[in-house]
């Protein structure tokens, strides 16, 4: 039988810029706009024009897109005709393909929230549908409150559907907007809501504030929703929305949604979506959550002894779909909870290829049970477990002796007579018996550090000089006064490649320098350095 298509609908734009603590530019819109589009959308919600100026600057150049571009407002207010309502107006004159219309479906906010009546909620719902259609623009109505609405009225909450339905909207999507709803409850009333809204035109936007926004819209999909919104990353107001970065791989990785459903996403595209997720991450300024489902770097990882060695018999033992279908990839951590077979997958990984009864594996797990035991994590700091590995193995260069460091910290007036604290380092390395003393200013210790360590390392230098230091953790491992500090630190090049490196110390720039001297020491390594 023929595969039913769902039309994946984005308002990432507009329903995600409510996260708390997410605040995007014109630029921001554009270039997540431009990724979603590459990974196959349908609809884009670009924002509310007129609500606020950068959503209408947005619609005034729209961006080029192979997916319908959506503008969201509001339907009517009372009093006024849709022609001459301002709201409806700013949407009409919006350079966009399509209108998503909000309207309350739930009885009680139209009485209390809009102070208007019933009848006059259906007429704003009518006319403003109506008006787009005059204009050659698709409609779309957003229910709001539609669930919370169908229990306390269910005659309301579907007549008002209806209406949107009759007046002419492509779409007639229900919300559950308090997020309150549960998956049973969901299937059942989109279920009979199907009864009276054809499933073609019929839609469901969710919220997670139980946790449930992305099984809720599967059960949705099930009962005969056909449209389909979200967010990446689940961003949203509150608890987020639908997070179409598991939506979309469930949808056409799961058989009983991959044999019953197409979408515009195809196996090709689904494995960018790891890195599109990343990237709205970094433009928003925020950490990837490592344990996002499909895309998370914890999502294929496996870290007790037991599980590793099954893995690598066969992926499928602990992997419910191969991890490179997302875009993502196994990982197989080394730490104190491992066992030979974590090892030796991780140095396969790293192109160290041994035999399994080579004794150094042993004597490899047996250092890294021992340095975790001081504090050192390398489940997170590949980097520094590559260079273990190679210590064990006898195969890393000597390149540098770092003789001494000092870091000082002044606190003291400018010339401009600000008061500012300044960070200055002093390192001194010893290369082929050749001494190096090189110092510099910083913003704080860590920077001046690392500015002073990579400022001259003689034949060395220009391997390094393209290094960045990416991101700095710190972690208390052990509590007290003698408390052991672990620093996590990455870095990159010019390459575009990235790597982490570990330091553990009672001394919190002692650990500091260790985590970045083995990053430049993997650099050199990387680049072939003799």
């Amino acid at each position: 039988m023929p595969r039913e298509r769902l039309y994946l609908f984005d308002t990432t734009l507009r329903d995600g810029a409510q996260t708390t603590g997410v605040d995007f530019s014109l630029e921001d819109k554009r270039h997540i706009a431009k990724l979603l589009d590459d990974l196959g959308i349908d609809y884009i919600e670009g924002g509310y024009p007129g609500a606020n100026p950068l959503d209408t600057k947005f619609f005034e150049k729209r961006p080029q897109l192979n997916a319908r571009f959506a503008a969201f407002g509001m339907t009517k207010r009372e009093g006024r005709s849709a022609a001459n309502d301002p709201g409806v107006a700013a949407l009409l004159d919006a350079d966009a393909d399509t209108i998503t219309f909000v309207a309350k479906t739930w009885d009680y906010h139209v009485r209390v929230a809009l102070g208007i009546s019933l009848k006059e909620n259906l007429k704003g719902i009518r006319q403003s549908i109506e008006a787009a259609h005059a204009k050659g623009r698709e409609a779309i109505l957003d229910c709001e409150h539609f669930f919370d609405g169908y229990k306390a009225n269910r005659d309301y909450a579907l007549e008002s559907a209806r209406t949107a339905l009759d007046a002419g909207a492509r779409w007639i999507v229900l919300c559950d907007t308090n997020g309150g709803t549960l998956p049973h409850e969901v299937e059942a009333i989109v279920a009979d809501v199907a009864e009276h809204i054809p499933s073609d035109r019929l839609g469901i936007h969710t919220h997670n504030d139980t946790e449930n926004a992305v099984a809720n819209t599967l059960a949705a999909i099930r009962a005969g929703a056909r449209h389909v919104q979200g967010t990446l990353n689940g961003l949203g107001e509150r608890c987020g929305n639908a997070n179409l970065v598991s939506l979309i791989p469930t949808l056409l990785l799961k058989p009983d949604y991959a044999d019953r459903f197409e979408i515009g996403v195809t196996p090709d595209k689904l494995a960018m979506l790891a890195k599109i997720s990343h990237t709205l991450d970094e433009l928003l300024n925020r950490a990837p959550d490592q344990h996002a489902p499909y895309v998370g770097a914890s999502a294929f990882a496996t870290k007790a002894g037991i599980h590793a060695s099954a893995v690598m018999k066969d992926p499928r033992t602990y992997e419910h779909v191969a991890p490179e279908a997302t875009g993502n990839r196994r990982h197989v951590l080394v730490s104190d909870q491992a066992g030979k077979s974590n090892v030796i997958a991780e140095l396969e990984r790293l192109g160290i290829n041994l035999d399994k009864s080579d004794p150094r594996i042993a004597r490899l797990l047996d250092e890294v049970k021992e340095r975790e035991a001081l504090g050192y994590a390398y489940e997170g700091a590949d980097a520094s477990f590559m260079l273990l590995a190679r210590r064990v193995l006898g195969q890393v260069p000597h390149f540098f002796d770092v003789e001494r460091f000092s870091v000082n910290v002044e606190r003291r007036f400018n010339a401009v007579g600000e008061l500012v604290s300044v960070s200055e380092a002093i390192v001194k390395v010893k290369i082929d018996g050749e001494v190096m003393i090189s110092a510099a200013e910083g913003n704080g210790p860590v920077n001046a550090l690392d500015l002073a360590l990579r400022k001259d390392l003689g034949k060395y230098q220009k391997y390094i000089e393209d290094v960045e230091l990416r991101d700095y953790r710190v972690r208390v491992f052990q509590g007290g006064t003698d408390a052991v500090t672990r620093v996590l630190i990455e870095c990159g090049d010019a390459e575009g490649d990235t790597w982490s490196t570990v330091g553990v110390s009672a001394n919190i720039i002692d650990a500091s320098f260790q985590a970045l001297v083995d990053s430049i020491t993997y650099k050199l390594m990387k680049s072939g350095a003799v």
